[in-house]
């Protein structure tokens, strides 16, 4: 059956193999979703119950897209730059910029890292960034009444961003100014990823100064003897100056990364990391799981199986650390991150508005996603399709790709591709609202996509019976929620509505605690 137009005023349909319709999302004053979370002092806290996550903890996939990125099939000639030049300008941007240098090899890493220490590596690719910049920006159309597209956020990530120079990343930023136009800095959301060991003594102070308003320091864990079981080796003492240095430059908020489930690591000493960083007051957290897969990842190999904790500790571990965040008054978002309640991200929840991208959770769901540099994937959505392209993770061929592009202005740097359904975006709309706001409204998925939503997804439905019956959700004729004793499994009742996971890839992911 063909897609339906935007002018289609037929009633919602009954038949679950009708195919929706929708435009891009508009951005709503009031959602839905802002009653599911309640005032602060109702706000729904994680339950955690071993019994059941034993139970339910099985691979899947951590929905930074849908479909993910397994979905992921060879770009045809001159597809990226139709994609770039058909995107509606009225839509603001988000800019992702992979750095992919480190100085040390972090042994539990699962990242696409390059180990150099040559100073030269981060000049020359600043370059290549600066090429593809130009190349893609000659290809965007503008807003009425503007002469450069709207930026909303930019971030960098890695890799260890500040491998960048102080001197080139002012390079870097005066030239984006160039080409976009940024929000002040008080309304937009600029941030980058900082290794605390490889600062120079001015470098928050000149990204302070540039505009950038977030950063998240890469901690993982205080303990001295984890720390050189993953070859990253740090004091608490350099962790705390690095956060109140970044406070009192005035960055609006900081986040830190710790990781769960790493050698040596123990109930007891990463509790004592926790509740050394609370100390430290960060506005965010982030708890990973370390999913150990060396067969994957090469620097993986350095961990020997035998120093990691067995499956019972790690759980402890995870309900330790949620207990103590909830208690210290740290809001659980979802999917590992924690946030003070007056942060951008807890505040966008209880209205509502939080989203959730290939950047994690996001208070920018209005922006498409424009990725630079090797590896980098961005997210284009035109009408009632979304387009998520990927640039190769080679260096040396993202590197061949730019500069054939130098002589011919067809070439382009992405070689993947995913093109989104209708059908794509109705679950990826179910998906992240249950992940983001634990909720789905039926309603407002009827009056969305033109489906009568509990016909549709019966099927799924009845498969949720189980869970109900364990109260992790509750069902009615309003909607879906996920209950508090639900809600560290967000992902496998989002799983529930994944067209793609158990026909092809239901062994291809980490468990998800």
């Amino acid at each position: 059956m063909t897609e339906h137009s935007e002018s289609n005023t037929q009633q919602p349909y009954n038949r679950a193999g009708e195919q929706p319709t929708t435009t891009r999302p508009v951005m709503q004053s009031e959602s839905p979703y802002a009653s599911t979370r309640g005032s602060m002092m109702s706000k729904q806290l994680p339950a955690f119950d071993e019994a059941i996550i034993n139970k339910y903890n099985r691979s899947g996939p951590r929905y930074t897209s849908y479909p993910t990125a397994l979905e992921f099939s060879p770009i045809s000639d001159g597809l990226e730059a139709k994609i770039l030049q058909n995107r509606e300008a009225r839509a603001p941007l988000s800019l992702y910029f992979h750095i992919p240098f480190c100085r040390h090899l972090c042994y539990y890493c699962a990242c696409n890292k390059i180990i150099t220490k040559k100073n030269s590596d981060s000049g020359d690719y600043l370059q290549y960034l600066i090429a593809e910049i130009k190349h893609k920006r000659r290809l965007l159309s503008v807003p009425e009444g503007s002469s450069k597209p709207l930026v909303k956020q930019l971030h960098l990530g890695g890799g260890t961003p500040t491998f960048l120079r102080d001197e080139e990343m002012v390079q870097l930023w005066q030239f984006l100014q160039t080409q976009f136009e940024f929000l002040p800095e008080d309304k937009g959301d600029y941030s980058i990823e900082i290794d605390p060991r490889e600062l120079s003594g001015e470098t928050l102070k000149v990204l302070r100064n540039l505009g950038f308003n977030r950063v998240s320091l890469g901690v993982q864990d205080l303990d001295e003897t984890v720390q050189i079981a993953v070859n990253r080796v740090h004091s608490a003492e350099l962790i705390e100056n690095v956060l109140n240095e970044a406070r009192d430059l005035g960055f609006h908020s900081i986040n830190i990364d710790l990781i769960y489930g790493l050698p040596h690591q123990t109930p007891a000493t990463l509790d004592k990391t926790v509740r050394r960083i609370i100390e430290m007051s960060p506005d965010r957290l982030s708890v990973f799981n370390y999913a150990h897969l060396p067969e994957r990842f090469k620097a993986q190999r350095q961990i020997k199986e035998a120093d990691l904790p067995d499956p019972a500790a790690k759980l402890t571990m995870l309900g330790n650390s949620i207990n103590t965040l909830t208690e210290a008054g740290y809001q659980y978002i979802g999917i590992d991150h924690f946030a003070k309640p007056d942060d951008e991200l807890a505040v966008a929840q209880r209205e509502g508005k939080l989203h959730r991208n290939f950047q994690g959770y996001t208070i920018m769901g209005d922006c498409d996603l424009l990725g630079f540099g090797v590896s980098s994937i961005s997210q284009i959505a035109n009408a009632n399709t979304r387009y998520i392209l990927q640039n190769d993770t080679d260096l040396s061929v993202y590197q061949a790709s730019i500069d054939a592009a130098q002589s011919n202005s067809a070439a382009m740097p992405a070689v993947k591709v995913i093109k989104t359904s209708i059908k794509d975006r109705l679950r990826e709309y179910v998906i992240m609202n249950l992940l983001c706001h634990d909720y789905i409204d039926f309603k407002d998925v009827n009056q969305k996509f033109g489906i009568d939503a509990i016909t549709y997804f019966i099927n799924e439905i009845q498969q949720l019976g189980a869970m109900q019956e364990d109260k992790l959700i509750d069902m009615d004729a309003a909607g879906i929620r996920v209950l508090p004793k639900g809600r560290l499994l967000g992902r496998n009742v989002a799983m529930v509505f994944d067209e793609y996971l158990e026909k092809k890839h239901k062994n291809r992911f980490s468990k998800v605690i």
